[in-house]
């Protein structure tokens, strides 16, 4: 199981390769995966947002584990592995991630429920619930995508559930996390915006769940390197290399961008999303084509 003082560093939220027909490309998964093993990445996110979770069945993402086991085996390389596990439905949340230990999971990712807006009691309770399972939570503030926005002290109550490892914070900015580092005792903050990272490491963040990490890895794990070392200025020049590939992977929806640039790289075999996630327009193509 995770423990808080592990959770730091990259992680990488690794996208779901598709065959053309939708079908799960486990051969592309494990070349993938297997590439991001060579760097020294600290953890995997399966089944997030870069990984297209509202697409993929249970069953999908227990091969996917199953998948990624192997790698790690194969590559002689064990790193705690995190599977997002998080809807709106308290029960479905509490029973996929009790499924999520039982396939070997080190943590759960487990997002604000969305969509129907409960009251922060309410989302406080979920929490409680989903940590009761006895798997470590991270908790995903993203109300780009929940339509809920958690205050600091409310997050703070979050933090301090039993049980919740940390946080995984894409709030739109720093001032999350600046509020929450101001108490040295808080638990672990990852940073989840891809464009503030430097400034969320400045900030007191512990490193960073990042879907551009996908590619240019060992540039990421640079950036967060120099920045745990205090070397603040050289981290920032090696970040702001970093800036013309995030705002690129960002144009249009996460992660079809991210999927494009893969497969042109030859990484996955193909840049198949589901539905209703679409490929990147023939303009976007043009532009990153830089990026080859």
């Amino acid at each position: 199981m995770l423990k808080e003082h592990e959770l730091r560093g990259i992680y990488v939220p690794v996208v779901t390769p598709f065959m053309p027909g939708g079908e799960l490309d486990i051969t592309s998964y494990h070349q993938h995966l297997g590439g991001l093993l060579r760097h020294d990445i600290q953890g995997l996110v399966l089944n997030g947002t870069t990984g297209e979770s509202p697409t993929v069945a249970w069953e999908e993402v227990s091969r996917l584990m199953q998948a990624t086991l192997l790698c790690m085996n194969q590559h002689q390389r064990k790193i705690p592995v995190v599977i997002g596990t998080g809807t709106n439905d308290t029960a479905s949340s509490v029973r996929r991630t009790a499924q999520a230990g039982e396939l070997g999971a080190d943590a759960v990712l487990v997002v604000v429920p969305y969509y129907s807006r409960p009251s922060l009691e309410g989302i406080i309770a979920h929490y409680r619930a989903v940590a009761q399972v006895g798997v470590p939570v991270i908790v995903y503030e993203i109300p780009a995508r929940t339509g809920v926005r958690i205050d600091a002290h409310t997050m703070r109550t979050l933090l301090d559930i039993d049980g919740v490892i940390g946080l995984k914070d894409c709030s739109g900015g720093i001032e999350l996390v600046s509020d929450l580092t101001t108490n040295k005792d808080c638990k672990p903050i990852m940073c989840g915006e891809d464009q503030y990272f430097h400034a969320m490491l400045c900030e007191g963040a512990s490193g960073g769940m990042l879907a551009s990490a996908n590619v240019d890895t060992d540039a990421f794990v640079q950036v967060y390197r120099l920045a745990a070392e205090g070397q603040l200025h050289q981290a920032q020049a090696a970040f702001d290399r970093l800036l013309p590939l995030i705002h690129s992977l960002f144009k249009e929806s996460n992660p079809a961008p991210l999927k494009w640039l893969l497969a042109q790289r030859g990484i996955l075999s193909s840049d198949t999303l589901r539905l209703p996630m679409m490929p990147i327009s023939g303009t976007l193509q043009s532009e990153m084509s830089a990026l080859l």
